[in-house]
């Protein structure tokens, strides 16, 4: 069979923008929006968004199992089309809420959240799936290096409109959000087209009905290849989601430098996007097992580094930022393509991915609990942190992730390199 090209792996690899561009705002601006700008109250916005996360936690294999349904059915991009709608007028939503008040906003919120979370994870879970059906392992690796590189541009594209857009004079937030939300609704739509029209299509494959109908738990407890990779991705996963939740307090406070987060982020994700073509071929040469262990080694040495600064090391920090972020190039492009080579020909891929995209869910919320823990160590935000409290946010910013990192090094040492069909 004839190798996909550059132009049609470039036409996969855009939806990943616009399915990070909306994931950052959710994250980042939601929370402080809901309450600073419309005046609900904090812990009822916090009811709210941990709910709505739970759902989305859970809902991912169950999602999973009916795309490998509706693949088998042909109906697959009829439901993404549908998901898309649902993700755009939703999202716009979010920003739109009708009347002021605390528990219409609360009622608001959560459904508008629901929706956002559905219709995302939907096209996402379908989106990977997708990818891990396009051919060998060298083609997987291209695929994932367009779609997280594109990915990359939709974080940056994130973080920096919405802000731009707020500071605006004479921009009211209702506008700056309808700006961002109309914008991120024609990529969604134009990506998506580009998806379906231009990019390889989904290699359809004979499932039978056990396969077809088998639930993601079950296919997860047959299939011990793919089961011994996620320990080692779940690991990595909560290494890279810990620093990230904390980087900012980190640069603030024990760095004594606010002015430069938005530097030092800016080179974490470009170093990231820089990396991606880098570690696609060291993959190439050595497998993707081998280089993604390389990376994970790479980013220990930077965080141990990074364990060492104190305050005014500035400098410093941005070659951590540098070299963590090359490292995240290969967290993001390598460990799909393992996940892919460890799914039957006979099984619909979308049921693993549900299962493993539940788990970077969960590594972000286990990541926002370092919180809790460092306030109950003495640290408090927004003042320069000494003594105890600054040991404490290093040791959890820094010394963990390398602790983890190092585990997930092991454990890899021990996760098959092929797939053999999974028994009955």
């Amino acid at each position: 069979m004839k190798q996909p090209d550059t132009r049609r792996l470039a036409a996969y690899g855009v939806l990943g923008l616009p399915l990070a561009m909306a994931a950052l705002p959710v994250y980042i601006q939601l929370p402080a929006y809901y309450t600073t700008r419309l005046g609900m109250s904090l812990s009822l916005a916090g009811i709210v968004l941990f709910a709505a996360r739970l759902v989305d936690t859970a809902q991912d294999p169950l999602l999973g199992w009916w795309i490998d349904t509706l693949a088998r059915r042909n109906l697959l991009r009829r439901a993404m089309w549908l998901g898309a709608v649902l993700l755009a007028v939703a999202f716009a939503a979010l920003w739109w809420p009708p009347m002021p008040g605390d528990l219409w906003l609360a009622a608001w919120l959560a459904a508008s959240l629901i929706v956002v979370y559905l219709a995302h994870s939907l096209i996402n879970v379908a989106y990977l799936a997708w990818g891990a059906r396009l051919g060998d392992g060298p083609i997987l690796a291209r695929a994932a290096a367009w779609r997280e590189g594109a990915g990359l541009i939709g974080v940056l594209l994130a973080s920096a409109l919405p802000a731009w857009l707020l500071a605006t004079p004479n921009v009211t937030p209702h506008m700056a959000m309808t700006i961002f939300a109309s914008l991120f609704a024609v990529l969604l739509l134009a990506a998506l087209w580009l998806l379906v029209r231009i990019a390889p299509p989904w290699r359809a494959t004979s499932m039978g009905s056990v396969a077809t109908l088998r639930m993601p738990w079950r296919a997860v407890r047959h299939n011990q290849a793919f089961r011994a990779l996620l320990a080692p991705y779940f690991l990595n996963g909560l290494s890279v989601a810990i620093p990230a939740t904390l980087a900012i307090f980190f640069i603030e406070d024990v760095l004594g430098a606010p002015n430069w987060v938005a530097p030092c982020l800016t080179l974490y994700f470009v170093a990231g996007a820089v990396g991606l073509p880098g570690w696609v071929y060291v993959a190439r040469r050595i497998g993707p097992m081998h280089a993604w262990r390389m990376a994970m080694l790479l980013a220990v040495a930077a965080f141990a580094w990074a364990s060492l600064l104190g305050w005014g090391d500035v400098l410093p920090f941005l070659l951590v930022c540098a070299l963590s972020g090359l490292a995240l190039g290969a967290d993001l492009a390598l460990p799909p393509v393992l996940l892919a080579a460890r799914i039957p020909a006979s099984e619909g891929p979308a049921v693993y991915f549900g299962v493993w995209t539940l788990l970077g869910k969960l590594c972000l919320a286990l990541a926002g609990l370092t919180l809790p823990v460092l306030a109950w160590l003495g640290y408090q935000p927004g003042t320069p942190a000494s003594g105890f409290a600054q040991h404490a946010l290093t040791g959890i910013y820094a010394g963990l992730p390398c602790l983890l990192k190092l585990a997930a090094m092991a454990l890899l040492r021990t996760v098959p390199h092929a797939s053999p069909e999974p028994s009955r």
